[in-house]
């Protein structure tokens, strides 16, 4: 990647990022530096990727055809036909979910570990390739001149992730806008669920996902460095007559560029379905009893399930279990309390108001989900399950052996 053009994009990068409050500051450093690491390798693909990524995954909620789908007739009134589309979406998805801190919304700046989950994996996979394609470059067994069909996997790997995460960051930001409810991809009946229950599906979340894959692949098919039929050119040399890779070649033609993008679209979208399962499998969905909606956990942690019993606050359940008589040897409730400290008994309060709702019933209940890993873990497990089996998969295709990851 040339340093005249990945300078000034990653500057812009930690600009919109910065202004647009779409990043943490931890969340920018994190983000330059995988910037830096994508850079380093000789193709502008890798680099591109990732900024196709960023900036799709941020540009999103203004698709106007999404918008229009969840305009009800009081936003329109609230906000009018010249309304900021990004302030329209920020209040529809207010009313659908709640942050865990509380408040009726469910978003806010990226983190680093989100950062990580949606690019870490490929990150080494593109450190590997740029290391293997340097000792090619010495030993001058290959250059930096273009990819022949049915090689390097890893290239397969690298786009597979970024079509996972963007097909996954789509189907979130514009399937959670559907009119129709949602239905849980675990449950044997594909039950009704809130939105942004996760294992949720709609068709608006999966032909979103489909959009956000599909902009990964035409991104990879313009940009990769392809191996060209005919006369193939490596470092400025004429390499041989190309034949296409569908006629044994190593040329990439248009039928196999077609397949190419059409094959990363697909792909991606398995990769959203897979984060569906894994998330309605492993991620615990919470819901706020007295409002029936979502709680996301901020920057994509755990939601905390907060239990009562029989409407009784822990406090209470704790001091008022001895009786207060003129013949009770044991300290009173009162005396128990008059030695916690202001502080501490105001914290149990507040502990206290949050865990019971009006009526004395728990305020959060689990909707679905075992709860054993985060929405982080999530896009991570799935990011690198995608990544891993797509390089399988062309391995397969291509009868070429895994080994060849790691060789030089």
């Amino acid at each position: 990647m040339k340093l005249y053009i990945a300078i000034p994009a990653t500057l812009a990068l930690v600009y919109r990022a910065y202004s647009h409050n779409s990043l943490t500051p931890l969340g920018i450093v994190v983000a330059v530096l995988t910037a830096i690491a994508h850079s380093v390798h000789p193709w502008s693909a890798p680099f591109a990727l990732l900024i196709v990524f960023f900036i799709g995954g941020t540009a999103v909620t203004k698709v106007r055809l999404c918008i229009k789908t969840v305009l009800h007739a009081e936003l329109e009134e609230g906000f009018g036909l010249g309304a900021d589309r990004e302030q329209v979406k920020h209040d529809v998805k207010a009313r659908l979910t709640l942050s865990s801190s509380g408040a009726s919304d469910g978003e806010g700046a990226r983190t680093h570990i989100q950062v990580l989950a949606n690019a870490v994996v490929a990150t080494v996979l593109i450190l590997l390739h740029a290391r293997q394609l340097l000792a090619r470059d010495k030993s001058g067994n290959s250059s930096y001149g273009c990819w022949p069909y049915g090689d390097d996997l890893l290239v397969v790997g690298i786009v597979a992730n970024y079509a996972a995460v963007a097909a996954d960051t789509f189907s979130s930001e514009l399937g959670i806008l559907s009119t129709s409810k949602p239905r849980l991809i675990t449950s044997p009946r594909f039950r009704e669920v809130p939105p942004g229950t996760n294992g949720g599906v709609t068709l608006v979340g999966i032909f979103a996902g489909l959009l956000g894959s599909f902009t990964i692949a035409l991104t990879s098919v313009v940009l990769l460095p392809f191996c060209v039929v005919g006369l193939t050119s490596r470092s400025g040399k004429i390499f041989g007559d190309n034949q296409p890779g569908f006629d044994g070649g190593s040329g990439w033609g248009w039928r196999e560029r077609i397949l190419w993008v059409g094959a990363v679209t697909l792909w991606g979208g398995l990769g959203s379905l897979l984060d569906s399962l894994l998330g309605g499998w492993l991620q615990a969905s919470v819901i706020d009893a007295r409002t029936g909606k979502v709680i996301e956990g901020l920057g994509g942690k755990m939601v905390k399930l907060i239990q009562a019993i029989l409407g009784i606050s822990r406090a209470n359940h704790c001091f008022h279990k001895v009786p207060v008589t003129s013949s009770s040897r044991g300290p009173s409730s009162s005396s128990l309390r008059r030695r916690m400290p202001a502080s501490s008994e105001q914290q149990q309060r507040n502990q206290d108001s949050k865990e019971i709702s009006g009526e004395g019933r728990a305020s959060r209940r689990i909707e679905s989900g075992l709860g054993i890993l985060d929405n982080n873990s999530v896009n991570l497990l799935m990011a690198l399950i995608m990544s891993v089996s797509g390089m399988i998969a062309a391995s397969w295709c291509w009868d070429l052996p895994l080994r060849s990851i790691l060789e030089t």
